[in-house]
């Protein structure tokens, strides 16, 4: 691929109309939502979507999250079900993407889909992921942006790390408060499933099946992914020689995503530790333990996909 100079844009009135003329254009711009930043290309572009592919070195088979700018897009490309819509209709949710049959004759590009007959979409809850979605005027097609399998970015120099030279631009929002990816819950059967656990955490009136498929039907269903350079060692109470420990709650660590044990802090921190622990050259990295319950299953749902073996 060859290399382009990526811009650096601010996350103004100025900025975000620089952003929505380069997708006009058929362009790669990364942006900050609400849970990680989103590398997006005009979803009904098929060329612009395969270029996101390409910069990331992302499988043709993972399918992509769609970004709107409110419920009634969101119901141009998609079919939304009863149980759907009583989930998004009121107010969608922040840090939620569903999965829905795909609509006929939207004009959506395969790629996007990956070929499937059914749609990722979401509503970011971020005023600069919006204010973009409706300067552009159209759907986002936006994986992470971040190069396929390693961690994804929470602020506009991890996106740089990654794919500067590969995409057109970056609007530079500041950090993502939420720190990790949205949840993906599935509207295509009898009842709802959870693809991915995330920053959204289902009420308990909400009953969700675990999803048992084994191909993905949407994005972060690999069983490697956010993954550091380093090798990884989970449920670590202390180092081994030569690891590099990041704590939590009562295990101190090297760093500490949250030392007074907050799940909300610690997923926010989550993706910058692995972040510095690459800019730091660790190649052992420890993590300590994390309670396996709300917020933190979805932190261990990322840890245990960062610590994988790799193809």
């Amino acid at each position: 691929m060859d290399k382009i100079e990526t811009n650096r844009l601010l996350a103004n009135a100025d900025g975000i109309a620089t952003a929505a003329q380069i997708l006009r254009d058929g362009g790669l711009v990364a942006f900050p939502t609400e849970t990680v930043y989103g590398l997006g290309a005009d979803a009904c572009n098929g060329r612009a979507v395969a270029g996101v592919f390409a910069a990331k070195g992302r499988p043709a088979f993972n399918p992509l999250i769609v970004h709107v700018a409110d419920l009634e897009m969101a119901q141009r490309f998609g079919v939304l079900s009863n149980a759907a819509l009583a989930l998004v209709e009121k107010d969608w949710p922040e840090a939620l993407t569903i999965v829905v049959p795909v609509r006929d004759g939207t004009g959506l590009s395969d790629p996007g889909t990956a070929g499937q007959d059914s749609l990722a979409t979401r509503v970011p809850r971020s005023d600069n992921a919006l204010e973009l979605l409706r300067a552009f005027g159209g759907p986002v097609a936006a994986p992470s942006a971040n190069p396929s399998g390693r961690i994804s970015p929470t602020t506009a120099q991890h996106v740089l790390a990654g794919l500067d030279g590969r995409i057109d631009a970056v609007l530079d929002g500041g950090a993502t408060p939420a720190g990790i990816e949205s949840t993906i819950i599935g509207f295509l059967g009898q009842e709802p499933a959870l693809l991915r656990e995330g920053a959204y955490v289902p009420s308990a009136a909400l009953a969700v099946a675990q999803n048992s498929q084994t191909a993905p039907t949407a994005p972060g269903q690999l069983a490697s992914h956010y993954a550091p350079v380093a090798t990884v060692r989970l449920e670590a109470k202390a180092p081994e020689p030569g690891e590099f420990l990041i704590g939590f709650g009562a295990v101190s660590g090297d760093i500490s995503l949250s030392p007074s044990g907050d799940l909300i802090e610690a997923a926010a921190a989550l993706y910058a530790a692995l972040h510095e622990a690459d800019a730091r050259g660790v190649t052992r990295l420890a993590i300590a333990p994390i309670p396996n319950e709300g917020l933190g299953r979805a932190i261990n749902d990322r840890l245990r996909r960062a610590a994988a073996p790799r193809g």
